[in-house]
């Protein structure tokens, strides 16, 4: 995916034009040590023509737009006329209060710049405020990079709905005129009993290249009964095959109680199969907590975990996620490995059955749609605990940085979802600033 940077740095000439030119030399330096292909001009934008003649052509995907001395509110304005996209305002600290002259002014520039941003339909836009060497600054840019890049890549996303949601877990479902307007994402739709049937007509050799991919990730696949093992192979195929006919990128499954009742196998571990294969997976057809899960494996790199909040402890200052059979094999315990078990409930397997290894860094996030209808963040940081599994089915204990029971108890009052994404790395900078460039409310604990 190409994604165009650009810096614009305005200006007028009545400042001190030597403090100036060193703020834009070094600000040139920072944002190509984040991305060496960022575009920046060859001089300072020190008028209105420049500006002009240095927007020709450009189509940016993110603007960095930088008041280097004070410039009106009309310096804004011709970005906002010709560019629809994330806009990072970065302020100049004053370098020197001496009693002297003001020689850059930066601040008052941007009150003039987010003024004409509020004036073009309360456009979002991320704001910053130092030198560019200071560490916050370094980091706004850095998260605005990408949370931007993440912003872009939800255009190309396809994400599949297969199956209802269950009764009473309505919080999951999404409409395709919904999430194409306000997220940029395709959200396609099939009937589980599609792909129950697919699978149906599947051979034993069809399916045997996939039945040694489950065999080869997972621990304890070998305890399962022959007829459930095979049918597994034929509906990780299923759900393979639709995948990659449809360049899916993210997939809510529905799964109790069809693939119990109507197919005899169920879904668990496919989907734990297709997590470890970069498809972002998420049972009983939550929809916004598959897409959560591709957004956090877009930040890290990795699988993430997809779960409820079932168990709390205060003096740890932990909370638990846990499902009932479903997690990416990589996600496992190295002492342990995926085991494969049956469903708590259910008794039938394959399903997942392990607890997750341990990490420093972490992040729990949920896409979260309040009643009115409007969306929000929940982030929250913290770390993971070296914890065994906790109950039948897969777990994963967070150690919040904030206090456990405040976590649990202000977002059960906010009435957010039961569904959590743990995403390993510390993103909450980044997803602060996506929300802000959507426009959404951000909860963060």
């Amino acid at each position: 995916m190409n994604f165009n940077a650009v810096y614009i740095p305005v200006g007028v000439p009545t400042y001190h034009l030597e403090t100036a030119q060193d703020q834009f030399g070094r600000s040139c330096a920072m944002l190509r040590s984040v991305d060496p292909d960022f575009v920046c001009p060859e001089e300072m934008l020190l008028g209105l023509d420049k500006l002009r003649a240095y927007l020709e052509g450009k189509n940016p995907d993110l603007i960095v737009f930088q008041n280097l001395t004070f410039a009106n509110a009309a310096f804004m304005s011709q970005v906002l006329r010709r560019f629809d996209c994330p806009v990072l305002l970065w302020t100049l600290r004053e370098p020197v209060i001496d009693g002297g002259r003001l020689r850059l002014n930066s601040l008052t520039g941007a009150y003039s710049a987010a003024n004409a941003l509020a004036a073009f339909d309360g456009k979002a836009f991320h704001w910053c405020f130092g030198a560019p060497e200071e560490e916050s600054v370094i980091s706004a840019v850095k998260a605005t990079y990408q949370a931007a890049k993440l912003k872009k890549a939800m255009r190309s996303l396809t994400v599949a709905s297969i199956g209802h949601t269950p009764e009473g877990f309505g919080f999951g479902r999404a409409l395709d005129s919904e999430m194409m307007s306000t997220f940029g994402v395709e959200l396609q739709s099939i009937e589980a009993r599609e792909l129950i049937d697919r699978a149906k007509t599947y051979s034993d050799t069809d399916c045997a290249d996939y039945l040694r991919q489950t065999e080869n990730c997972t621990t304890d696949f070998d305890k399962t009964p022959e007829r459930n093992k095979l049918d597994h192979a034929r509906l990780l195929k299923a759900y393979s095959d639709y995948v990659k006919e449809n360049h899916i990128g993210a997939l809510s499954s529905r799964c109790w109680p069809d693939f119990f009742t109507s197919f005899g196998t169920p879904v668990c571990t496919v989907l734990s199969m297709l997590n470890d294969a970069g498809v972002a997976a998420a049972c009983e057809a939550d929809a916004y907590g598959a897409l959560s899960m591709w957004m956090g494996m877009q930040l890290s790199g990795e699988p993430v975990f997809f779960g409820d909040p079932v168990a709390l402890d205060e003096e740890e200052s932990s909370i638990t996620y846990w499902h009932c059979g479903m997690a990416a094999c990589s996600l496992a315990r190295r002492d342990t490995g995926a085991v494969v078990g049956v469903h708590p409930n259910r008794k039938i397997g394959p399903a997942m059955d392990f607890g997750c290894e341990a990490f420093a860094d972490a992040t729990v996030f949920r896409i979260g749609r309040k009643p009115d209808g409007s969306f929000r963040f929940f982030i929250a940081e913290g770390s993971v605990l070296d914890k065994p599994k906790q109950f039948i089915g897969t777990s994963i204990v967070v150690k919040t940085d904030r206090s456990s029971r405040e976590v649990v108890e202000d977002s059960i009052r906010a009435g957010f979802e039961p569904h959590f994404v743990v995403i390993k790395g510390r993103h909450a900078e980044t997803l602060s600033v996506l929300a802000s460039l959507f426009g959404f409310e951000v909860c963060r604990y």
